[in-house]
């Protein structure tokens, strides 16, 4: 399971460094994809096979189940880790993500995830504020 959220930076040739716990479970190639809320979602080969194959499933003939899937789907690259641990950042997910300098690199269960430092932290305290409210309605929905 990835866990954990970490601080690094993105070098001058678009590269930035996977935590070694991150590198050991995802192993030395990557598909990295536009996420949600303005993130990157990095996962492993066999993962990004189980997670397109949900947005396959997911009503082609709705158009938001068509949209969703070519949102995510068409930018994304596979790329290698390299010895460093680092990955390489395409121009269109970079500004999608709109990853600067600092990059907030943290593990969500079966994915990685990759925000600029300004938008996580925006984020996350919007989520924080609100975080009793969220658990109370998942609560009601039967989740937690």
């Amino acid at each position: 399971m990835l866990i954990g959220e970490y601080r690094h930076t993105l070098d001058s040739k678009k590269r930035v460094s996977l935590p070694s716990k991150f590198r050991k479970e995802l192993g030395k190639k990557v598909v990295i994809s536009k996420g949600l809320d303005n993130c990157l979602f990095v996962l492993d080969p066999k993962r990004w096979e189980a997670f397109v194959s949900k947005l396959a499933n997911a009503h082609f003939g709705q158009r938001d189940g068509r949209d969703l899937s070519r949102f995510i789907i068409a930018g994304a690259v596979e790329t290698d880790v390299d010895a460093a641990g680092r990955i390489l950042i395409p121009d269109n997910l970079k500004d999608h993500a709109r990853l600067k300098e600092q990059v907030v690199v943290m593990g969500v269960h079966s994915r990685v995830e990759l925000w600029s430092e300004e938008s996580w932290n925006t984020y996350s305290a919007g989520v924080a504020q609100q975080a009793d409210a969220i658990a109370e309605r998942l609560g009601e929905m039967g989740m937690i």
